[in-house]
């Protein structure tokens, strides 16, 4: 990881819905400082006040998208790596929802909250991956999932390829 780098948290939320298990995204606003308009997941810094990368996840998801921290049964802690364009260290947090969530986003940070199914998202053609050259290390493989009305990319998409990876490799 980069000198300097801060931990951020992300919650990969996922709920049951016939038969289905499903993921839960936020579309960010155009007037973010950062990731203007991307997929992400709920998610942000490491707070000195949290307790760690978890209750970071758990208060971020509340305040993000509304789905309090009392709803979500954490499973998982998943590999830390560093982001590309910022300083960050992401952890991500995997948790199970009892069902289809209420969400009620904060419009300063989300435009949109949907949620996908994972055998949509591991449906052909919905994945691909490009090599971008990012300055340093050099070349990067970055991964893509096309949606019928979005495009999940970046640290994002780099998270659900080894979360659905874990998954695959799992069985």
């Amino acid at each position: 990881m980069a000198p300097g780098s801060r931990d951020a948290a992300v919650l990969i939320p996922l709920f049951e819905e016939a038969g289905e298990a499903r993921v839960v995204l936020t579309k960010r606003p155009d007037t973010m400082p950062s990731h203007q308009g991307e997929i992400a997941f709920p998610g942000g810094k490491v707070d000195e006040a949290d307790a760690g990368p978890v209750e970071a996840a758990l208060r971020e998801t509340d305040e993000e998208i509304g789905v309090p921290a009392s709803a979500v049964e954490v499973v998982a802690e998943l590999d830390r790596f560093g982001t590309i364009g910022s300083r960050f260290v992401l952890i991500p947090i995997v948790g199970f929802l009892a069902g289809r969530p209420v969400y009620r986003p904060d419009p300063v940070e989300v435009v949109k909250v949907f949620d996908v199914a994972l055998s949509e998202l591991m449906a052909d053609g919905v994945h691909h991956e490009e090599e971008w050259e990012v300055g340093i290390p050099g070349i990067r493989d970055i991964q893509f999932f096309t949606l019928d009305d979005e495009t999940i990319w970046g640290a994002t998409g780099r998270i659900l390829t080894h979360f659905l990876t874990h998954l695959v490799a799992s069985r």
